[in-house]
């Protein structure tokens, strides 16, 4: 298939592992800042092709990972509600709350539906007057704009029983957290891609000239991550800190116009609580007060409901970069795709669930350090 057989073509492969091979020197740390990039390494044991000078740890980029406790409390309070239908994408039905997950509440009566856009939701809300919908609406800025326009769209049809419980998270916020945590050991990033195609490159500028840290905006098949984790060391070993883009086949410098306006028309920036991470300045969007009336949050008034998390679970650490997924106790053991007590276990882009689908659960199984 054009566009994707030669990103996985095994003799290109073999020789970007030459080049890093003759160009690395001494240790670096690199963090891939994106789930989808976190299961191609490890569903291709790129992290243990490369030479063990070359360590990747993974980032907090898996957008259900990072949905804020409090935010899946808050719909399971919503759903509750007899007069709504809830309307979410499958893999945030399987995600612990406080009081047990959106599956469960659904399979105790809840009227909670999958759905494979908001566009599916708004049509809910059409053929449903009498109820009021509410969309569960996540994810980096990649999922932002699609959420915007349902938003404007029931607002020029007045569907006023459409609204939408927000928890969009920011990514250069979050690479700032890490980079300016105590114990970070972070020294270069592979950017987000998709995130990137919406939002150009000029956030990852400031970020390379205040911190110091190459960042090369990285495709997601093998030899475009192997392709990206040379480009960093080649900077590393200079000392050159410069946005790279790597992904140029999707990622243009300015992005798209068109989306970041009607992100911008909906939404606000705000501080956001990012899941076993912490509260993180300016990190998040939500529905600005002229979209109250969609606002699920301020509708339903479900703000200051309280949260506790699993004991357990190190996902913070792991979304961190400063644990892997194998060195949770509960991994597993107690913590399986079927008994998840985390979300980086439940998603489909979580480093807990690629580690387990791809095997690295068996005690036998060969893990970079």
């Amino acid at each position: 298939m054009k566009y994707l057989d030669e990103y996985r073509d095994s003799a290109v492969a073999e020789k970007l592992l030459g080049a890093i091979r003759a160009t690395v020197t001494r240790p670096w740390v690199i963090m891939e800042i994106c789930g989808g990039q976190t299961h191609s390494i490890v569903r291709y044991g790129i992290d243990q092709l490369l030479p063990p000078e070359v360590e990747l740890v993974h980032g907090p980029g898996c957008p259900v990972c990072v949905t804020a406790l409090e935010t899946i409390d808050r719909a399971h309070a919503i759903a509750s509600r007899p007069e709504v239908i809830l309307a979410s994408f499958g893999d945030m039905l399987r995600v612990p709350g406080s009081r047990g997950d959106l599956l469960g509440l659904k399979a105790a009566g809840a009227d909670v539906r999958v759905v494979y856009s908001p566009l599916d939701a708004l049509k809910l809300a059409r053929e449903n007057r009498e109820r009021e919908v509410v969309f569960l609406g996540i994810g980096f800025e990649t999922t932002a704009p699609a959420n915007a326009m349902a938003v404007l769209q029931a607002r020029r049809e007045g569907l006023g029983n459409f609204s939408m419980l927000a928890s969009h998270v920011l990514t250069p916020p979050a690479i700032a957290s890490i980079l300016q945590a105590r114990e970070n050991r972070v020294q270069a990033f592979l950017g987000p891609g998709h995130v990137c195609a919406i939002t150009g490159l000029r956030a990852y500028d400031a970020l390379c000239d205040r911190y110091r840290v190459p960042i090369v905006i990285s495709g997601f098949e093998p030899v475009d991550l192997l392709d990206s984790i040379l480009r960093a060391i080649r900077q590393l070993e200079a000392g050159r800190a410069e946005v790279e883009n790597a992904y140029a086949r999707m990622v243009s410098r300015d992005g798209s116009r068109a989306a970041r306006a009607v992100i911008d028309q909906v939404f606000e920036t705000v501080d956001r609580k990012w899941r076993g991470v912490g509260s993180i300045p300016k990190s998040g969007y939500r529905l600005r007060h002229e979209f109250a009336a969609h606002d699920a949050e301020r509708r339903f008034q479900v703000e200051n409901i309280g949260t506790r998390e699993s004991t357990e679970c190190i996902s913070g650490l792991v979304l961190r970069g400063l644990k892997k997924p194998r060195e949770c106790p509960a991994f597993g053991k107690s913590c399986t795709p079927l008994t998840p007590l985390g979300a980086t276990m439940v998603s489909g882009e979580g480093a807990c669930a690629a580690y387990y689908r791809y095997g690295l659960h068996h005690d036998d199984a060969r893990v970079t350090a």
